[in-house]
């Protein structure tokens, strides 16, 4: 297939992009020119992420039988946010636009899988950060799972080298939760995600999630760590009685209008409007990879505008694949629902 090539303009200007999307009118000549710019910089980032996911998969093979890969690229809306929320940051030295997720049962097949790229000093790409939100959950809003930054490196191929790539490791458990952190965040119309948004939803996901170190032998979340099993899910229970949450998420449906069928596709292109909870998903082969990038784009230029259009790109195999790699962008909070319940109701 064929991958896009780094830009030739410089860092400085990139940067420049980066800045003026956050700063300028939508519709004058120079934001699109900065947004064709942004856009190009995100797509050359497919080649290093694609080799990623494919060390990823055999690695998670030593470890579990029935772990759960996916790969996406940054969407340029969030992309935009993450550089107005943190002035300093420049869109070359972001970590995150090529993003993976490798999903485990357990933690110590997490801890193993960190190990097996850690201690590899074959391994030619150079780590640049590494964050274990597992042995220290985030404390304002409850996020765990272990976090690996790269920055690619192959001298067969050095055009992609210095390119940034992270890798977001955990199990099951973490996953729903984060992935329902996002859901509720979408129906409420809150950056939940980014630690944005009421302080009793936020409140209550971290207590969730300091409830589920317990099931899962890990630290609690610190601010609620002088409490013990029992004290934590009465805490839970009570705020999910004040919030009614779990009435909230069985209010939420989701119907998909468009699903590829007949073959495993590589690329999908999901298109949620959140406003109407519909969502149309569009499939490409590997070699449609650049058809695929230019309808993302045209999405989220309609979303810029004022539509009510979410558009993500994503890989995960076939469609049953993404949808436990994704449950978010099909805006199914089920699993994470009944998981809550068993916990008020056993304490399991």
């Amino acid at each position: 297939m064929a991958y896009i090539s780094v830009p030739t303009e410089s860092k400085k200007t990139i940067n420049k992009a980066g800045k003026l999307l956050t700063i300028d009118d939508s519709y004058s000549q120079e934001y699109q020119d900065a947004l064709d710019l942004a856009n190009k910089w995100r797509a050359c980032h497919a080649y290093p992420i694609n080799t990623f996911q494919a060390t990823l998969r055999k690695k998670m093979k030593d470890v579990s039988n029935d772990g759960l890969v996916a790969q996406r690229l940054k969407r340029m809306p969030t992309i935009v946010d993450k550089l107005t929320r943190f002035p300093n940051m420049q869109l070359t030295t972001m970590q995150d636009i090529a993003g993976i997720r490798g999903i485990l049962k357990k933690v110590p097949e997490v801890r193993k899988l960190v190990k097996s790229y850690i201690d590899n000093k074959s391994f030619p790409h150079e780590l640049v950060e590494e964050y274990d939100y597992i042995t220290s959950p985030r404390d304002v809003d409850g996020y765990r799972s272990y976090h690996l930054v790269y920055k690619y490196h192959n001298p067969s191929n050095p055009l992609y080298d210095g390119l940034r790539v992270e890798m977001q490791l955990r199990t099951r458990l973490q996953h729903i939760w984060a992935t329902a952190v996002e859901t509720m965040g979408t129906f409420l119309g809150q950056a939940l995600k980014s630690k944005q948004g009421d302080k009793e939803w936020l409140d209550f996901f971290a207590v969730v999630s300091s409830a589920f170190s317990f099931l899962e032998g890990t630290p609690q979340v610190p601010r609620f760590s002088h409490l013990n099993k029992e004290e934590t899910i009465a805490l839970v229970t009570e705020m999910e009685r004040e919030l009614g949450a779990i009435e909230k998420m069985k209010n939420f449906s989701i119907v998909v209008n468009s699903i590829g069928r007949g073959k495993s596709y590589f690329y999908h292109l999901l298109v949620l409007n959140s406003l109407e909870h519909n969502i149309e998903v569009y499939t490409y082969d590997r070699d449609n990879f650049e058809k695929a990038l230019a309808d993302y784009a045209k999405f989220e230029s309609e979303a810029a505008k004022g539509s009510k259009l979410e558009p993500v790109l994503v890989s995960a195999g076939p469609m049953e694949n993404l949808r436990k790699a994704y449950p978010n962008l099909f805006l199914d909070i089920s699993e994470f629902e009944r998981v809550l319940m068993r916990l008020i109701k056993t304490g399991k």
